[in-house]
C-alpha cells in the first residue's frame, strides 16, 4: 500500500476575519485574506517543514522508503487564505535538494460554512449563544453549516483518501492545509471521537503542524500532537504546562525523535491562542449559567491524550 508515513494537518495563517470579525460583513469568507502576520506566521510554517525534512531522525527513519521520503502532497482549501498559506510554506521547501512536491484544491476542505454576509453584532452574539446553548456540533449556523454537516464533506473527502493511499506511489508526506473547525472534525472522524469530546477542544493555533505517523507494525495512524481542552489553566502555570503536554504527555522517545522538531517549533503558537481560548471559555461558561437548558448539566466525557489514536481506534484501510 501507499500509504503516507506522515499526515501533518495544518490551520491557515492569522486572517483579516480573526482579527476584525466585521469583514465577513462585506467580504465573503472564501475571499477573506491573510494579514501580514499571518504570512508571517505561513512563510515559517514553511520553514517548520523544512527542518522537519531535513532533520536526521526523519532521513533515518524513511531510509527503507521505497519512494522518495521528499516526495509531499499538499491538500488544500480553495478559501484564499489556505490557499495563500500553502504558497508560503511551499517557500519554504520548493528548492530543498531532492523535494517533489504536488499541490492540489480541495472544495470538501473548506471551512464550516457560517452563511453568505455576516449580519451585526448583535445578531451574531444571538447566534453564539444559541450555538453554545444547543451545542457546536449540531448547531446548524442560518443559511450555512453545522459542524455535522462539515463531518458529512470530511467522510466523504477521507473516502478519496483511502481510494489514493492504495497507489503504491503515494507521497511519503501528505500536508492537508485547512480551518480550525475543519481539521478538528477532520481528526473526530479520522479516530472516531465523540462530539462530546469534539466539543471539549480548543481551536488550533494559526499555522500549528499537527502529526499523524504511521506506525511500522500495525500501519496505522497514532496522533503525536496534543490537543488543547477547555481546561483552565492558571497563568503562572502555563510554561509548565506547556512543556508537559510536548513532553511527558507525548511521551517523546528515540523513535518519535523525528516529530519532536516540529512539536518544539509549535510551542509559542500553542501559548499565543491561550488568552483567546480563556476569552470564550469564560463566555460560554456565562451563557450556559443563565440558560435553562441542563446541557451545562449532561456528563461530558472528557477528552484524554491516550485515547485520540489507541482506546478510539484508527480507521483500517482495508474496511475501505
Amino acid at each position: 500500500m501507499g500509504k503516507p508515513k506522515y499526515i501533518l494537518i495544518v490551520r491557515h495563517g492569522e486572517s483579516e476575519g480573526n482579527c476584525d470579525k466585521s469583514v465577513n460583513r462585506y467580504t465573503p469568507n472564501h475571499l477573506v485574506q491573510l494579514t501580514e502576520n499571518g504570512h508571517f506566521q505561513a512563510l515559517a510554517a514553511g520553514q517548520v517543514l523544512r527542518k522537519f525534512l531535513q532533520d536526521e531522525s526523519f532521513v533515518n527513519n524513511c531510509m527503507n522508503e521505497k519512494r522518495n521520503p521528499l516526495s509531499i502532497m499538499f491538500y488544500t482549501s480553495p478559501y484564499l487564505r489556505t490557499r495563500q498559506t500553502c504558497n508560503n510554506i511551499i517557500e519554504g521547501i520548493k528548492d530543498l535538494p531532492g523535494v517533489e512536491y504536488e499541490v492540489r484544491e480541495e472544495p470538501r476542505m473548506r471551512e464550516q460554512d457560517f452563511g453568505n454576509f455576516q449580519g451585526s453584532a448583535e445578531e451574531m452574539e444571538k447566534m453564539w449563544q444559541e450555538r453554545a446553548t444547543y451545542g457546536h456540533f449540531f448547531y446548524r449556523i442560518p443559511h450555512g453549516e453545522s459542524a455535522a454537516d462539515v463531518f458529512d464533506r470530511v467522510a466523504s473527502f477521507n473516502e478519496s483518501l483511502f481510494r489514493q493511499f492504495r497507489m503504491e506511489n503515494f507521497p511519503n508526506v501528505l500536508v492537508l492545509v485547512s480551518h480550525g473547525i475543519w481539521s478538528r472534525v477532520f481528526l473526530m472522524k479520522w479516530f472516531k471521537w465523540s462530539y462530546e469530546e469534539f466539543e471539549s477542544l480548543k481551536n488550533i493555533p494559526h499555522c500549528q503542524f499537527l502529526v499523524m505517523k504511521k506506525n511500522k507494525d500495525t500501519q496505522k495512524f497514532n496522533l503525536k500532537t496534543p490537543l488543547l481542552t477547555w481546561d483552565d489553566i492558571e497563568e503562572e502555570d502555563i510554561d509548565e504546562e506547556v512543556s508537559k503536554e510536548i513532553g511527558d504527555a507525548l511521551g517523546i522517545n528515540q523513535e518519535d525523535l523525528d516529530i519532536s522538531m516540529i512539536v518544539r517549533a509549535q510551542r509559542d503558537a500553542i501559548k499565543s491562542t491561550r488568552d483567546k481560548n480563556k476569552q470564550i471559555q469564560e463566555m460560554y461558561a456565562k451563557i450556559k449559567e443563565g440558560s435553562k437548558s441542563k446541557y451545562a448539566d449532561k456528563i461530558i466525557s472528557r477528552f484524554k491524550y491516550d485515547n485520540q489514536s489507541v482506546v478510539n481506534s484508527e480507521e483500517e484501510l482495508h474496511n475501505h
